[in-house]
């Protein structure tokens, strides 16, 4: 199964312009990297109901699995997971306490993270740290389970 991926940095200043956009691009390359195929990407300020509408639209566009990159901190306008978490079926707290012990190991600042994973239908959505390479890093950390969660979100089930 080739894994539709959709991409969606949150942050105010890069939605207004203000500044070049760093973490979708490098969650991007990443992506593809994986052999994900990119469907979809976008940028959205902080805001709750932007963040909410922007995955929606990309779960309409087909994408198995949504990377936020951004708003997960302790800031007040880092609402990227109250976002998701209103959205959600349920969330998947491996994700989120595998990225936070392992970047641990790269920075104690980690355990400031918010990063977390959730299904919202029938797609994975994880949110990942705003900075690039945390981005990036926390990507590579989960990424070996998320074939394998998209596989079994995307199985039909079968009647008794």
């Amino acid at each position: 199964m080739q894994l539709h991926v959709g991409i969606i940095t949150v942050s105010d200043r890069a939605s207004r312009g203000e500044y070049d956009d760093l973490g979708g691009p490098a969650v991007r390359t990443a992506a593809t990297g994986y052999d994900w195929k990119v469907v979809a990407e976008g940028i959205v300020p902080d805001d709750q109901t932007a963040i909410q509408r922007a995955i929606r639209e990309q779960v309409a566009r087909g994408a198995h699995l949504v990377l936020t990159t951004g708003g997960t901190g302790v800031a007040r306008r880092d609402v990227t997971p109250e976002a998701v978490r209103g959205i959600a079926d349920r969330e998947l707290p491996g994700f989120g306490e595998a990225m936070r012990m392992k970047s641990l190991a790269l920075t104690p600042n980690a355990i400031l993270s918010r990063c977390l994973a959730a299904c919202v239908g029938n797609t994975l959505v994880v949110c990942l740290p705003g900075k690039p390479q945390g981005a990036v890093d926390c990507l590579g950390f989960v990424a070996g389970a998320i074939p394998h969660c998209v596989k079994v979100l995307q199985e039909v089930p079968t009647s008794c």
